[in-house]
């Protein structure tokens, strides 16, 4: 019998209980009457995508959001069981929900985990009660370790949590403890995220341009003590902002930087089939209609060809930690590698890449400027040539002379080694 590919499943919740200050994602707020409809349209809409979902085998679906948590484990739960009755789920499948420490409770985790979740994704961001306030989050750090103590009792072996760094007012030392705390409840992946302030949020309002967010120099800082401080502690980098005990990278996100199939349900949503790209309309009101009309749901559709793959493959695969290599280059592209290989080769010169077997990847110091770097690689691709490497320069340029403020790099150290100490 032939084997059916892989896919994995992404379904959106966009509910939550408030809104947080930096979040630009698709999620409503004080929209709980319409949970009881958009549950029967994601139940529909499954149902009625099962003939193209039973060509695959799913092996990772992810409920994400919004807060899927708020949303209720009696609600996931029967749409993880609609598409176990619609579709090839894997009983080693990848089961992940997102869920925020103060809409758990112990009944829902025991709930999930029976019903075969394997994996939380939890939303700390910070062990600073006052930066938690800041940024409009609900809970404390406190209900953040109940609620990862819980997930504990429930069964979960499994868990992330996420942090933030860049945020108004945090210092080094407010990081390094965050780091420190988190490293100590021992979870199997963690995820820091620099913060960015989109517009139309609120923080964006509030902080662009503002003195009291960290600057470009302290951020760097603080995400290189994240990185040789987990690496130390057994979590490799295996994406630019996510670390793993071994085994535990998250199969589901992988996918996005490895090209794999992954389809999506919900408003907004975002499909990857084949050489198909497709999303959902980015509307509560207008997602639930359209299904229940059976017309309407596309927002964009495209085809994608072979040279916009081989694009894609250097721009997502050097956001890993296996990076890319000519032979798999060579067998999506539709040009030559020895252009990218100039530039690699230039980059590793400068300590921003380096080569493991016939795979190249950044290194810590390419991580931070991999925006940059990256788009010299697309560059590169694009025109399959260099000429001069006038690019080098805006490399050169966009790489920081980390140097801590005088004084505080004493008590950065100090802190490292508590940190340190602690942990041994």
């Amino acid at each position: 019998m032939k084997q059916r590919p892989r896919l994995g499943i992404y379904i959106h919740i966009p509910f939550c209980a408030s809104k947080c200050g930096y979040c630009d994602f698709y999620s409503l707020a004080g929209c709980d009457n319409m949970m009881e409809k958009y549950h029967k349209a994601l139940i529909t809409h499954l149902e009625e995508s099962a003939p193209g979902i039973k060509n695959y085998e799913v092996d990772s679906v992810y409920f994400g959001g919004g807060t899927p948590s708020y949303y209720g484990a009696e609600r996931l739960m029967e749409l993880f069981n609609v598409l176990k009755l619609n579709g090839n789920v894997r009983l080693d499948a990848e089961v992940t929900v997102e869920c925020n420490p103060d809409s758990v409770n112990r009944e829902d985790l025991k709930l999930m985990r029976q019903e075969g979740v394997t994996r939380l994704s939890m939303g700390v961001q910070s062990s600073n009660n006052d930066l938690l306030k800041l940024i409009g989050r609900r809970h404390n750090f406190r209900q953040a370790q109940d609620a990862f103590r819980m997930a504990r009792e429930a069964g979960f072996d499994n868990i992330s949590l996420d942090l933030i760094y860049g945020l108004p007012t945090q210092t080094k030392s407010d990081w390094a403890e965050s780091v420190g705390k988190i490293i100590e409840m021992h979870p199997e992946h963690i995820s820091c995220y620099g913060l960015k302030l989109e517009e139309g949020t609120p923080m964006y309002e509030d902080y662009r341009n503002s003195p009291v967010l960290p600057d470009e120099d302290e951020q760097a800082d603080m995400y290189f003590y994240a990185a040789e401080t987990l690496n130390r502690y057994g979590y490799k980098q295996y994406e630019i902002s996510n670390f793993a005990a071994p085994g535990f990278e998250s199969r589901h996100n992988l996918k996005y930087w490895t090209l794999d199939d992954y389809m999506g349900f919900g408003p907004g949503a975002a499909s990857s089939v084949g050489n198909l790209r497709y999303t959902f309309v980015k509307d509560l009101k207008r997602y639930i209609a359209c299904v229940n009309r059976r017309t309407g749901l596309l927002e964009e559709y495209e085809t994608v060809d072979a040279l916009e793959r081989s694009v894609e493959y250097v721009m997502l695969g050097m956001r890993t930690s296996r990076g890319i290599s000519e032979i798999d280059y060579r067998k999506r592209a539709q040009s030559n590698w020895s252009a990218i290989h100039k530039v690699l080769v230039a980059f590793q010169e400068k300590g921003w890449v380096e080569l493991t077997g016939d795979r190249w990847h950044f290194t810590v110091p390419g991580y931070l400027i991999s925006n940059t770097l990256i788009g010299i690689l697309l560059e590169a691709q694009a025109s399959n040539r260099v000429e001069n490497i006038p690019w080098l320069d805006r490399a050169n340029q966009a790489e920081k002379k980390l140097t801590l403020p005088k004084g505080e790099d004493e008590l950065f150290a100090e802190l490292y080694e508590q940190t340190k100490n602690s942990l041994d």
